[in-house]
């Protein structure tokens, strides 16, 4: 079935009008300070099927489920002492936190693609806020695109990948972290990076063979057009994106900043993709600090 995909700005009005959609069992797209996410009922097994529809994405994912504030979130994980010093210290804001699912948590099984386990962020965006608000639900929210393809960091990113198949996408403008939350595994006292992202801490990296969070599928995040790594010069046939000293058509921080880099990388994917070259070529992000969720996400973008 094709929807009529409406895109109202942030307001008072728009967010209760996602609400309503929300609440009908309908997922809606809404900004979060990292990417757009596509946002449903999390204890709605019906509305959580229809994210997954909408962006075509593989039932063995699971979704990060977002919270008004801690004390949602211990309703729904349990929170070691370890896990609930990271979750004072960093929430709101780009962190998600994959702790164990209490067993009368409500959150539909098909959310946490069946595991024992549950990904828990608080948002720091005032239109997510409003709509936990508005909604009086946990929310599942993975990004608010097709799956596999670029994050959205404009409400036009969400209506070039999804128009038709959502109702509704709430403009906030662009996000401005630029970068999907950081995700670590807090549990038996330990902390296992997931994925990287906005928010660095000392943890070790590690994968187990199986998807427990969003982000850890080998490809990812990956425009429709062959991307090349680590370029210091555009090929022919190819759009350009620098960095730093090396230029290009567009640049994802003149100075250098991997801040600005990071909030523009998806914006500047999305440019690329939708230029006339049939190939796009990014200059080297240095590989420390944010510059490791960077480098994260363009491993996983040219490996499709």
């Amino acid at each position: 079935m094709v929807l009529q995909t409406r895109i109202l700005p942030f307001d008072a009005d728009s967010i209760a009008e996602a609400a309503r959609v929300v609440l009908s069992g309908e997922p809606v797209a809404v900004p979060t300070e990292t990417v757009y996410g596509l946002a449903a009922d999390a204890t709605n097994a019906s509305a959580v099927a229809r994210i997954y529809e909408a962006k075509g994405r593989p039932s063995f994912n699971p979704l990060i489920i977002h919270v008004a504030n801690i004390e949602v979130a211990e309703r729904i994980g349990e929170f070691c002492d370890f896990a609930r010093k990271l979750a004072e210290e960093h929430w709101p804001g780009p962190l998600t936190l994959v702790v164990p699912r209490r067993e009368n948590a409500g959150i539909a099984s098909l959310a946490t693609a069946g595991l024992q386990s549950v990904g828990l962020r608080v948002p720091n965006h005032p239109a997510m806020q409003a709509l936990l608000q508005a909604t009086g639900r946990p929310l599942a929210a993975p990004s608010a695109n097709a799956s596999g393809t670029i994050s959205p960091t404009r409400a036009e990113h969400v209506a070039r990948s999804l128009s038709g198949r959502i109702a509704l996408i709430i403009d906030g403008g662009p996000t401005e972290r630029g970068l999907e939350s950081t995700i670590v595994a807090a549990t038996d006292g330990e902390l296992r990076l997931l994925r990287p992202g906005p928010i660095q801490l000392q943890a070790e990296t590690a994968f187990s063979g199986r998807i427990e969070a969003p982000g850890q599928m080998a490809s990812h995040y990956a425009p429709a057009k062959p991307l090349r790594l680590n370029a210091t010069s555009a090929n022919e046939g190819e759009y350009m994106i620098g960095f730093g000293a090396i230029q290009g058509e567009s640049n994802l921080s003149p100075s250098g900043s991997l801040t600005e880099a990071a909030a523009r990388l998806f914006d500047l994917l999305h440019e690329a993709d939708s230029s006339s070259k049939a190939r796009i070529a990014i200059a080297p992000v240095t590989n420390e600090g944010l510059g490791i969720a960077i480098n994260d996400r363009l491993r996983r973008a040219a490996a499709a």
